[in-house]
């Protein structure tokens, strides 16, 4: 690289998967979230893959993606299950905006 080569640099939006191009965005936000808090779970509890698979009701080789990070091929709504199959309580809060369009989040609590 030259010394004084120019990088271009732009501001993100914050949501990495906006600015890669991906078709829906906040869906792949809180999908990825939400397998992160799986991830989180199953590291906190010990849990070997084929253990959280049990716990999952899914394969390990399933549970092998999840942990590291492959949400792809599970809906938000079984995300959803395996976070209350972990012992967790799920809940889904719908209020208005004051923005033309609103927006989709995870709080961990």
């Amino acid at each position: 690289m030259k010394r004084n080569a120019k990088i271009r640099v732009k501001e993100g939006s914050g949501n990495i998967f906006a600015d890669l191009g991906f078709a829906n965005p906040a869906r792949e936000e809180l999908k990825a979230r939400l397998t992160l808090q799986i991830y989180r779970l199953i590291k906190e509890r010990g849990l070997t893959q084929a253990q959280a698979g049990e716990v999952l009701g899914i394969k390990q080789p399933h549970v092998s993606s999840l942990m590291r990070g492959q949400s792809g091929s599970f809906s938000i709504e079984r995300l959803m299950s395996f976070l209350v199959a972990l012992g967790q309580d799920v809940q889904v809060t719908v209020r208005s905006t004051r923005k033309e369009r609103g927006e989709v989040s995870v709080v961990v609590a």
